[in-house]
């Protein structure tokens, strides 16, 4: 059984031509994972777990809502400060585990790889401008996210990439074309035994 905590940070793939990343756009995690070892050596095994992240992804999209009609836009610099995605969700990993561990040493290399889905319990846009800011609860946030995550490292210390599978958008569009945007997080992860 393992708790764990990591922060990194969120890159957009597949950003429509005009659009660029903007800040510091972050990932914050922590859960727990209870260890399923199917060999002797307990060393070989899956991972199953339920944890909690948040992520802020900032760039030039910027997003409006009126009379319920989102619209979604490419903001001059010098018409914003910032524009972001922000979301809160119930994390379910699962994992395939290796690791070089034995019965008494909890120092040891590790690398699991699997896939993470998340339900998205809280989907915000908000827009601070020189117009004033607008923040709204943003229902084309998709509300099931799912990727695939690896993570390696050595004892407490470890890097974890996230690879989205699906768009953190659904139906939302720039100009008439569909925005299809994919989060990809680096980061670190720290397990806890």
């Amino acid at each position: 059984d393992q708790c764990y905590a990591g922060m990194g940070y969120n890159l957009l793939l597949d950003l429509p031509n005009v659009a660029v990343l903007r800040n510091f756009s972050d990932a914050i995690l922590l859960g727990f994972i209870k260890d399923l070892p199917v060999n002797q050596k307990r060393n070989f095994g899956f991972g199953l777990g339920r944890g909690y992240g948040t992520n802020s992804y900032y760039s030039n999209i910027g997003t409006s809502e009126n009379n319920g009609v989102i619209t979604y836009e490419i903001v001059s610099n010098d018409d914003f400060d910032r524009s972001k995605f922000e979301t809160h969700a119930i994390e379910f990993p699962f994992e395939i585990r290796w690791r070089n561990s034995t019965p008494d040493d909890y120092k040891f290399w590790r690398i699991y790889g699997g896939i993470k889905a998340s339900y998205l319990f809280s989907r915000r846009s908000k827009l601070v401008s020189s117009l004033g800011n607008q923040s709204f609860q943003n229902p084309d946030i998709a509300r099931w996210q799912y990727g695939a995550i690896l993570s390696f490292g050595y004892n407490t210390w470890n890097l974890q990439f996230y690879y989205a599978l699906n768009s953190l958008l659904e139906e939302a569009q720039l100009n008439a074309v569909p925005i299809e945007i994919k989060p990809l997080t680096v980061g670190l992860i720290f397990y806890v035994l």
